[in-house]
């Protein structure tokens, strides 16, 4: 196929299981909703919002525990002068300590080999008034913010990946065409010097087709890295990923994966996360509209090395995501909230490595 010359061959994906559902009833003051597993997959609460906390988005493992970013409702820009909570739970779901970051918290990364947490904020806006990123020691809870001027006419940063030895960052909301969506972060003192890596209006393969595209991205999200080193750009509201193929380099290869779910016809399908399994013992997702952090295992075989997972943040489901065509087929689906007709809303996503007790 046209796509693997460019970006070399990806996983092939194993279809999901469609067999009965397993269903989760969960109720309670913030939320009554139904979600359900397709087998082999089983779902269970991992842990959920309380007094003083509430949206759950992004998930890091640190140790054996895992950190999760509560966004209580805060402004997206900062502008309501709010803070966001992050808590710290044992690798069971057991609460251990949380602390505060002003703004409104998207982004959460672990710096490898390292207890530095780094923590983005107020992701559509308002970046160069406050600081929009905090570098937190998990040993000593001491910080070092640093502000990260806009580079896409005044949008703010949305996630980091740290990959050989580099900082690369998701440049959020730009106002127009030709911004950059993806920059290098280098550390210089007190300050930051950003290199754009990719605009929003550069060429590309789409990987379905193998035909060459201009991309439009309008909405880039969360960050990652999949099993062949690639970084993997979401934008969300775009229905697409961005995989960039020796990003910051000569030798950069960019190709766009829209995503659809298996309807006819197929429809396009925003997510806000997506992870890729590794020989880990199971599967975080946060629902921001459920104000919960679910659980997800599949007891029988466990999750296959490389299979990628994306959650949607609108359709309410997770589901195994085909890297050759986009086809998003769910595992997890949710039913309306009767009160306020929201679906499950799923951002961070995190394959956790062992378990603690």
């Amino acid at each position: 196929m046209a796509n693997r010359k460019s970006l070399e061959s990806l996983p092939i994906l194993l279809p999901a299981a469609a067999l009965l559902l397993c269903s989760l009833i969960l109720s309670g003051p913030a939320e009554s909703q139904v979600v359900s597993a397709q087998p082999p997959y089983a779902i269970s609460v991992f842990a959920k919002s309380a007094n003083g906390y509430s949206k759950p988005d992004s998930i890091v493992q640190w140790r054996n525990s895992v950190l999760v970013g509560y966004g209580n409702g805060v402004a997206k820009d900062g502008s309501d002068g709010k803070s966001s909570t992050i808590v710290q739970y044992s690798l069971s779901g057991k609460l251990q300590r949380m602390f505060n970051v002003l703004g409104h918290n998207d982004g959460l990364r672990i710096k490898p080999e390292t207890n530095e947490l780094w923590a983005l904020q107020n992701e559509d806006g308002n970046p160069n008034k406050e600081p929009n990123l905090v570098i937190i020691d998990l040993e000593t809870l001491s910080r070092k913010p640093y502000i990260i001027p806009s580079v896409n006419g005044g949008g703010g940063y949305d996630d980091v990946v740290f990959k050989d030895d580099q900082v690369f960052i998701t440049a959020s909301n730009p106002s127009g065409s030709h911004f950059p969506v993806l920059v290098r972060l280098t550390l210089a003192g007190n300050s930051v010097i950003t290199e754009t890596v990719l605009n929003n209006d550069d060429p590309a393969i789409n990987i379905p087709t193998g035909l060459p595209v201009t991309l439009s991205l309008t909405d880039p999200d969360s960050l990652a890295i999949d099993p062949r080193g690639n970084l993997v750009l979401d934008s969300q509201g775009d229905s697409e990923l961005v995989f960039i193929r020796h990003p910051f380099t000569k030798n950069q290869t960019v190709g766009l994966l829209p995503i659809t779910t298996p309807t006819n016809p197929p429809t396009p399908t925003t997510v806000d996360d997506t992870a890729f399994a590794s020989r880990s013992a199971f599967l975080l997702a946060a629902d921001i509209n459920g104000n919960t952090v679910y659980r997800i295992d599949s007891p029988s075989f466990g999750f296959e090395p490389g299979v990628a997972y994306s959650g949607s943040d609108t359709a309410g489901i997770i589901g195994v995501l085909d890297l050759d065509n986009g086809v998003l087929t769910p595992i997890i689906t949710s039913t309306p909230d009767p009160k306020t007709n929201n679906l499950s809303s799923f951002r961070g996503l995190l394959f956790v490595g062992s378990e603690d007790d």
